[in-house]
């Protein structure tokens, strides 16, 4: 027996031989692919498979490398877990095979001919440029690779920006910058995002939130454009293949493999510019949909285990997509789980906004739980700690938890009401006054005991209208889809202000351009967390379509001409963010009505019947007083308005109805009222005022 140098390990050396390699058995955690000493260690859990091989693959090399069957003694408990040495660990991809039942009344859906995705993989090939056609009949078309852990963070650490603070900003990765007008070096990625930072650090927003950067197939959708027969894409990326993997085709060094690097750079950046990362997740469903759908990765592993199954064996879809995850069993949780938790230790993102996150509630046959544990087990997760956790608190079969969802004093949501009421009220519709008071105010009826940033306010996003179409279109205008119209949302509260669609007459365009600018004024000065469409700062179009997550081109690129063409939008939008900013008393967390008080036409008298459509606060809290006034009629008012603190007059903050640059005022320049005891308020219009000395 030869002695053991102190710097060698025991466990660096092979104990079996298998299709040329040496391997010994591995350690089964952590999931995935990870190295260790002299090789790489694999481990892949599957309760019910008989058989697992290891399958390997040169980089774009059609045939395996080589199959390397795990011994029945590599298996410990359901995890098989080999440590593989003499492997090059930056040109290797690879892939596992699972052997057993084909049994679907049992939930066992088992194929030995499939070469699977490795649910953990960090990083996946095969999608490395944007658009290029995959090539379904090889091993394996989506293949799992390593990263390395050797990027420079520097001193980067996360923000932790209170949440009252934050001006959120949802946009497309790729949209925001393809547009040829981007002027960008690599349009439609994230180094093209990051060149548009200082944009984001002018316009005054903190957040940016991302729809899907995990990798995703743009070809998984079967339908063709109904005029020109082009095929359409999966846009959006609502269709998951690797959940710990970045979007390769969004990454302009994505063919090179860097796609990792590249994204972190973009949040090392972020950072530095004051602007926190969320990402939308999407944990409710999986590219592998329903029993026609292909077979990818957890299909072939454990089928069971990771899908939501009726009695017969097929897939409950209460996501709309095919399939549901069981994201309620102890595995899929910690599946999550580690997922989330990969995305902020190794790329330093500040939240995650949850797609449909009524689904992660459900039990495994989709009964909604009292206490669901995956909901509790992230709210107090160690390294979640600090992280932003915002659920889209419905889902696609009717489970609708705005104000219910189980939040744990951590969960902040979408909401959907907010945006239901603001819209509703924007259009003149009779009722409305009532619940929009409570909207302004952080939604007490639905956050009672959580505070005003559990509501995340919103009146545009990404599903739905852009804020210039919800002013311009009674009606969505689908037909490019491919569905005959048939999809998207039907109950829009949108309103054209006159015609449908473009236009050329002056009045109707200045009437949008007041709409836009009172959805924004009473966004931006109501409490909780406001969140932005990218683009809607300068009247984006989508032409009425409410649902482009199909559309590739410039009905879903922005243009960014339109900064200047919308400049005065823009330079509206800027200057109320900048406001809210200035004063703390639009940002309260807390559900006080101490500080808030309501008025109408006359002073301390508002008018809550139904058929009043018009409806004025003030706030005077944090030694600050802020008036804001709210008309939807078509009728101009005057206002008899609230006496100021003594020593203070009234200053005009905005007054959407007057004209460029009169509409808005930068902060410390506001204007003192000519009359300072009333104000004549335009037919559709809104005014803020600020008491100053």
């Amino acid at each position: 027996m030869r002695s053991l140098d102190s710097r060698e390990r025991i466990d660096a050396y092979p104990t079996h031989h298998i299709a040329g390699y040496g391997v010994r058995a591995g350690h089964p955690l952590p999931f995935g692919a990870t190295l260790v000493p002299g090789g790489i260690n694999f481990s892949v859990y599957s309760d019910r498979a008989t058989r697992m091989w290891l399958v390997l693959f040169e980089p774009g090399a059609r045939e395996p490398l080589a199959e390397l069957e795990f011994p029945s003694s590599f298996r410990i408990g359901s995890v098989y877990a080999m440590t593989v040495f003499g492997l090059e660990a930056e040109s290797l991809e690879y892939g596992f095979r699972a052997e057993g039942p084909f049994d679907p009344e049992r939930g066992d859906r088992f194929d030995a001919s499939r070469v699977l995705t490795d649910p953990y993989a960090r990083m996946i090939s095969g999608r490395n440029e944007w658009g290029t056609a995959p090539d379904r009949d090889r091993p394996c078309p989506y293949r799992s690779r390593l990263v390395f852990d050797d990027f420079d963070w520097g001193d980067d650490a996360p923000l932790r920006i209170p949440a009252e603070d934050l001006v959120v900003y949802e946009l497309h990765v790729r949209g925001f910058t393809r547009h040829p007008s981007s002027g960008v070096s690599a349009p439609g990625t994230y180094a093209g995002l990051r060149e548009k930072i200082p944009y984001l650090k002018d316009l005054g927003v903190n957040c940016v939130e991302l729809m899907p950067v995990f990798e995703f197939d743009e070809h998984d959708n079967p339908r063709s454009h109904p005029v020109t027969g082009a095929p359409l894409l999966d846009y959006w990326g609502y269709n998951t293949i690797g959940f710990f993997a970045p979007k390769a085709g969004y990454a302009a060094t994505g063919r090179f493999g860097m796609q990792a690097d590249e994204f972190k750079t973009l949040v090392k950046e972020l950072h530095a510019a004051g602007i926190e990362v969320v990402l939308d997740v999407v944990f409710n469903h999986t590219a592998e949909g329903n029993e026609q759908g292909p077979t990818i990765s957890f299909r072939g592993l454990d089928n069971a285990t990771y899908y939501m199954l009726t009695p017969a064996g097929d897939y409950y879809n209460f996501s709309g997509t095919g399939n549901t995850v069981n994201c309620n069993h102890p595995v899929v949780r910690d599946f999550v789980l580690g997922c989330l938790r990969h995305w902020v230790s190794q790329y330093h993102v500040d939240g995650f906004r949850f797609d449909l996150a009524a689904i992660l509630d459900r039990a495994p046959d989709g009964t909604p739980m009292a206490n669901p544990p995956l909901l509790e087990q992230l709210a107090h997760d160690p390294v979640l700690r600090h992280c932003k956790l915002i659920a889209e608190a419905w889902d696609a079969a009717g489970l609708y938890e705005v104000g219910t969802f189980p939040a744990y004093g951590r969960w902040a949501e979408w909401n959907g009401k907010y945006r239901d009421t603001v819209r509703r009220f924007l259009k003149g519709d009779a009722g409305t006054v009532a619940e929009l008071a409570t909207r302004l105010v952080g939604s007490p009826d639905l956050y009672a005991g959580r505070g005003a940033t559990a509501s995340v306010n919103f009146v545009t996003a990404h599903d739905g209208f852009t804020l210039h179409d919800l002013v311009s279109y009674n009606d969505k205008h689908n037909e490019a889809n491919g569905e005959g119209n048939a999809d998207g949302a039907n109950d829009n509260n949108s309103w054209n202000c006159g015609t449908e669609g473009p236009t050329d007459d002056p009045e109707i365009l200045r009437l949008r351009m007041r709409q836009m600018k009172n959805a924004l004024a009473i966004l931006l000065t109501s409490q909780g967390v406001p969140m932005l469409l990218a683009g809607d700062e300068m009247a984006r179009t989508q032409l009425g379509n409410n649902n482009t997550y199909c559309q590739d081109n410039e009905l879903s690129w922005l243009d960014w001409r339109l900064r200047d063409t919308h400049a005065e939008l823009r330079r509206f939008a800027r200057s109320l963010i900048a406001f809210r900013r200035a004063h703390p008393a639009l940002r309260s967390a807390a559900h006080s009505p101490d500080g808030i008080s309501w008025h109408g036409v006359r002073a301390w008298e508002p008018d809550w019947s139904p058929e009043s459509r018009l409806l004025a606060l003030m706030r005077s809290t944090d030694g600050e007083q802020i008036y804001v006034a709210m008309n939807s009629h078509w009728e101009a008012h005057d206002l008899q308005l609230p006496r100021p603190e003594p020593g203070t007059t009234w200053h005009l903050v905005a007054d959407t109805a007057a004209a460029s640059p009169y509409d808005v005022r930068e902060p410390g320049d506001e204007a003192p009222l000519t009359v300072p005891d009333s104000y004549r308020i335009a037919p559709r219009s809104t005014v803020i005022l600020l008491a100053r000395p």
